[in-house]
């Protein structure tokens, strides 16, 4: 992005940014590589998790996925369930279809380009900035939240995020402060916004820009950022058959057409045959970014080996057992209800 003069004026924010990183930049080990695979990962395990819960899983990860080659090569329900507790599964079926991609199109080799990242399946604006400047020495600020709430306090700017220009408004904004050096520019704007410039309680004392930032000048920073438009979340209810006999029960696997994608479930339906078999029934609540959830699940205990038989013939399960349970990703709820029902 290039300079001009009123930009100039604000490049001390980022250079005092980068000497600030450079003395208390987080010990990570994806920090220690310029690897765009470990990047790219990394970025996808942490968008929805923050890193103190999410450190293992990416550990786990990429020891058994190291490179694009492996992940493309495996079996996507293994990369479900090596993807299992960090919720948002959609972001690991997207992650195995892009690595099969880079096989296919650029020949196992990652992409250097921004506009080529950006093709990759679940690879929004931010992330393709953050691989394109840690990795490549790309030019794009990798604005997310932490963008947004840093800049609309230092600026005391009001724009509002949830408006649809707010990625481009503030990718502009940052500009302003961006020095040469943008891929550690990124990673200290994301530190900052995780240890200090904090959604509630930042820590203003120990901000290495507070000097330039005007919300805190003027007592304000629980001002901003502004977000005026909120997604109400929806009610949903559902309703499962744990059908089980001997430690044995049924499962089948979603699409990928709703929430829960390609992970797996209990039958939600049974015949008027199954109906004396059921023991009791429990209702769970569950909350997703956008939707309320009511569970009700009913326990389905068969003493009939006739009956179980006829059942499991005539419809399309997969019968499991308590002790393989681990090997397939489950819905949390359902996870609850298994692992509840192993200590009954």
């Amino acid at each position: 992005m290039e300079k001009d003069n009123k930009t100039s004026d604000f490049l001390h924010i980022g250079n005092k940014l980068l000497s600030w990183y450079g003395k208390n930049a987080r010990d990570l080990p994806f920090r220690q590589t310029k690897d765009p695979y470990k990047i790219w990962i990394c970025e996808i395990v942490f968008q929805q998790t923050r890193i103190s819960q999410g450190l293992n899983h990416y550990n786990n990860f990429i020891k058994r996925f190291p490179d694009v080659k492996t992940l493309a090569e495996a079996e996507e329900n293994e990369v479900l369930l090596y993807w299992k507790g960090l919720g948002y599964y959609s972001r690991a079926i997207n992650i195995h279809k892009a690595s099969q991609q880079i096989m296919n199109d650029y020949h196992g080799v990652f992409p250097a380009d921004y506009e080529e990242i950006l093709k990759l399946k679940g690879v929004g604006k931010y992330t393709a900035a953050a691989i394109s400047s840690i990795c490549f020495d790309g030019k794009m600020p990798a604005v997310d939240g932490n963008f947004y709430r840093v800049l609309s306090r230092i600026f005391a700017d009001d724009f509002d995020i949830s408006n649809s220009r707010a990625f481009s408004y503030f990718s502009q904004l940052a500009g302003l402060v961006m020095p040469e050096n943008v891929g550690d520019f990124n990673q200290a704007m994301m530190d900052l916004g995780s240890e200090i410039c904090k959604p509630k309680n930042p820590l203003c004392s120990e901000c290495p820009v507070n000097d330039d930032c005007l919300a805190f000048s003027l007592d304000k920073t629980s001002d901003y950022p502004v977000k005026t438009k909120k997604v109400k979340a929806s009610d949903l209810s559902l309703k499962y058959y744990f059908v089980h006999r001997n430690g044995q029960f049924l499962i089948r696997q979603r699409k990928d057409d709703f929430i829960w994608k390609k992970l797996f479930e209990f039958p939600t339906a049974i015949s008027a045959e199954l109906e004396p078999f059921i023991k009791g029934v429990k209702t769970v609540t569950h909350k997703l970014t956008h939707k309320n959830l009511t569970i009700e699940i009913s326990s389905v205990e068969i003493d009939s080996e006739a009956v179980w038989n006829r059942f499991t013939s005539e419809n399309e399960y997969i019968i499991t057992d308590f002790e393989a349970s681990h090997e397939k990703s489950f819905p949390k709820p359902l996870e609850n209800y298994i692992q509840n029902s192993l200590k009954d």
